[in-house]
């Protein structure tokens, strides 16, 4: 299970409620400098704490090595911040992102909120946050951004062995949204990627958790056989 936006509050009362279910949590480090938002990651067995990107905002993400039916698996949590903030602190969390999951070739899950793309497109390529709703490229964000937000994206991950678990199971020709306006419309930008994947069984967004206010995004469940 992989949570983002947790606080110091929310933090200790999902490690408590996770623990009494019987899984083994793994906090990411504390929001520092003011910030308030982190990650929890949480598996049957003991997770065992890995070297996570080295992005600008270390509490976005965590990652550790899972033993699953006896075979190592490295999985990261990630929370990308958005396009808003000032730094480029999203192209930079991305483009360390890209570079840790294109290391090595031991199977891979990542998951997260990974606030991208803008557009997905029944022929399999992706808009990020760069471009205009009509597809114009930003002159104050450019290539760099483009390809740091399709560099944790299948589009660009393909080739180092990476799977996008939904559009594994329903293709491209199946719009989705995880995160909507309350007038309508919205943006998949929660994902589930895995290298080393031998078939994927299933891959879908449960909308009633949004729909309910328990949360502003649906959650997504995958099953995936490595």
């Amino acid at each position: 299970m992989a949570l983002q936006e947790v606080t110091r509050a929310t933090t200790a009362r999902w490690t408590e409620r996770l623990t009494a279910a019987g899984l083994h949590p793994l906090a990411g480090p504390p929001p520092a400098g003011g910030r308030r938002l982190g990650v929890v990651l949480a598996a049957r067995k003991p997770p065992v704490p890995a070297p996570a990107p080295a992005i600008p905002w270390p509490e976005r993400a965590v990652a550790a090595t899972l033993d699953l039916d006896g075979r190592a698996v490295r999985v990261l949590n990630l929370h990308s911040p958005i396009s808003q903030r000032p730094g480029l602190v999203k192209v930079r969390t991305l483009e360390a992102t890209h570079d840790w999951l294109a290391a090595g070739d031991e199977p891979t899950i990542v998951l997260g909120d990974f606030n991208t793309p803008r557009r997905e497109h029944p022929d399999g390529s992706a808009w990020s946050f760069a471009r205009t709703s009509d597809g114009a490229l930003r002159p104050e964000r450019g290539e760099r951004w483009e390809a740091a937000e399709l560099g944790v994206m299948v589009q660009r991950l393909r080739t180092y062995g990476y799977v996008d678990a939904f559009r594994a199971v329903h293709g491209y020709g199946r719009k989705e949204v995880s995160w909507a306006w309350a007038h309508g419309g919205g943006w998949r930008l929660d994902h589930c990627l895995v290298r080393g994947a031998r078939r994927v069984r299933l891959c879908e967004y449960v909308h009633e958790v949004r729909r309910a206010g328990l949360s502003d995004h649906s959650a997504l469940v995958a099953d995936v056989v490595l």
